[in-house]
Formats: C-alpha cells, structure tokens, sequence
C-alpha cells in the first residue's frame, strides 16, 4: 500500500552531514527546542550491542528525549533499506500522532533517502541473487564492484567495494530491469511535502582530524572488548552487522592479523572514505539548508528554516 503523507502541522526534520561533523548534538538541540523525538537512521546503531563502534548516543547522554529505532535487533538479524523504510516511516507517523516532531538523524545517506524520498524498491528473484552472492564468496567484493562500475558507475560511486551486499543487490536489478541500478535510488521528490533537511557544513581537514580521534576514542574506550562479546554473539554470521566500519579492523587485531596502530588507520581511512561517499549523496541536494558545524547561531539557522516550512 503507498505511504500515505501526515496531515500533521509537525514538519518531519532530518539532519544530514558527514561521520563525525556534530550532527547528533545539533539533533538533540533540535528536538528539545521542537518538543520534538529524535528517530535514527544510522543502519548501524539499530544492533544491540554496537555502542562504542557505531558512535551510539549513552542514554544518560540524551537529554530525555525519546529514540527510536536503537538497539532494536540481534547482531545475526539483516536489515535491509525495504526493511528500514517502513520502520522510520511507522516511527515517524507515531510521533507526529502525538503532535511531536520527529527529528531523524543518522549516517546512512541511503537510508535517509529512502525514508524522506519517494522510493519503491524493485523486485527480486532468488535464483539471480543466490548466483551472484557464490561469485560473491568466490572472487570478493572488489572484482563484483569493478563490474559494476563498468555496467552503472553512477552506482558504483556511491557503493563501497567491500560492501558485497549491496553490490550483489545492484548486480541483480541491473539484470533483473535491464536498467542501471542508479536509476532506481531515490528521486528528489518529498515522500511528504512537510519535510525539511538541515546539512552540517565542515571543511575536510578539520573532518579528517575528528574522525581520528573518534577512532583512537573507540579502541581506547574498548572497542576491541565489545567486538569480543559481539563475536560471541554471532557478530561474524551477521550480514549486515558485520561489515560495520571499526568491527572488521578489530577482529583483525583479535584474530592477530593486525596490530591496534595500523587497525586505527584503516579505520581512519575506511571512515574517510564512507564520508565521502555521504557527501557524495547530499552535495547535489539543493533542498538541503547548510549549517556551519562550528556556528553559534547553528540553531536558530536551523530552527528559522523549519518554522519557515510551517508558515
């Protein structure tokens, strides 16, 4: 059935940026100005037990505002964009029900996509998605990534080369439609009219040394104990869970493979280049209002441009 947009004056607020530029502080700014529940769309933060790895907010540290979709799922359970799209989207009418306003905040640019835009995902078949995931488990993902860049580049910019998931995913609707994956991604078309995007504007030197310190806060705050107790919950059998940016580095390092020094600096670089890969999503997006992260007046920017949309 199509979703069907919120007659709510409540306008649903999304806050979007790069990994590590201040957007969950200015989340929770938003929320407690707006009387409003902050709802994530970091794919991540969903998994139980993913706290240090997936910079997940402390409930100490969140003011009292309400979260949704935190801690919801067991590290072996998959969540697909399907899958996440409609638990936003339930979140987000059940706050408005309340005459809250739902403030979404997270780093999956996809998922924020599929949430805010218009976006029917395509189908599927079986067969075609079993044989590309045994090339999958036979070649790697950087050879099926290379053939996607050669069939849809547009896509295959925006897809990671070690995330196999969803390459297989744009290989088989490739197939599937005889079109490019990327003509399928979200339009820029509201799924409701009532929606404002505020973007955190940072230059990339000062991202670049914020993301090496969240990393050397990671392992120093104990990320190598946490992906222990995870693996002993079946973080290794988790097709989503797994490929979380930080958790590979560190089972490495557990598995003796790497030292904690070079497991930082991967991490360094594999954050860096998933911001990029963010951006790449949100640059083009003229709907988006941009904020300094370092602005004072950052708030009431923000605030000015939703109350603007109720007007």
């Amino acid at each position: 059935m199509p979703h069907r947009p919120s007659t709510s004056a409540n306008p649903i607020v999304a806050i979007v940026g790069p990994t590590a530029s201040g957007k969950t502080s200015l989340s929770l700014d938003l929320a407690e100005a707006l009387g409003g529940e902050v709802v994530n769309t970091d794919s991540m933060q969903v998994y139980r037990g993913m706290d240090i790895g997936t910079a997940k907010l402390p409930p100490a540290e969140r003011r009292g505002i309400p979260h949704h979709l935190l801690d919801t799922l067991d590290v072996r359970e998959p969540a697909t964009v399907a899958q996440f799209q409609a638990w936003a989207r339930a979140a987000i009418a059940d706050i408005r029900g309340r005459d809250a306003t739902p403030v979404l905040v997270g780093g999956s640019a996809l998922y924020t996509r599929a949430i805010l835009d218009r976006f029917e995902f395509p189908g599927t078949d079986g067969d075609v998605r079993a044989r590309y995931e045994a090339e999958l488990e036979e070649v790697g993902p950087e050879v099926l990534h290379a053939r996607l860049r050669a069939l849809d580049p547009a896509a295959a910019e925006r897809i990671e080369p070690e995330n196999g998931r969803r390459i297989v995913r744009a290989l088989e609707v490739i197939e599937l439609s005889g079109a490019p994956f990327s003509a399928r991604l979200p339009v820029q078309e509201y799924d409701d009219p009532a929606t404002v995007q505020i973007g955190v504007e940072i230059e990339r030197d000062v991202l670049e040394e914020r993301i090496r310190e969240r990393v050397r806060t990671m392992f120093d705050a104990g990320l190598l104990d946490e992906t222990e107790r995870l693996l002993a919950n079946g973080l290794a059998e988790g097709r989503t869970a797994s490929r979380a940016i930080g958790y590979p580095q560190a089972v490495a390092v557990l598995a003796g493979e790497m030292d904690v020094a070079e497991a930082q600096e991967r991490t360094v670089i594999a954050t860096r280049r998933f911001a990029r890969r963010q951006m790449a999503w949100w640059k083009n997006d003229p709907r988006i209002t941009w904020v300094r992260y370092d602005d004072p007046d950052r708030v009431a920017r923000a605030l000015a441009v939703v109350r603007d949309q109720r007007t």
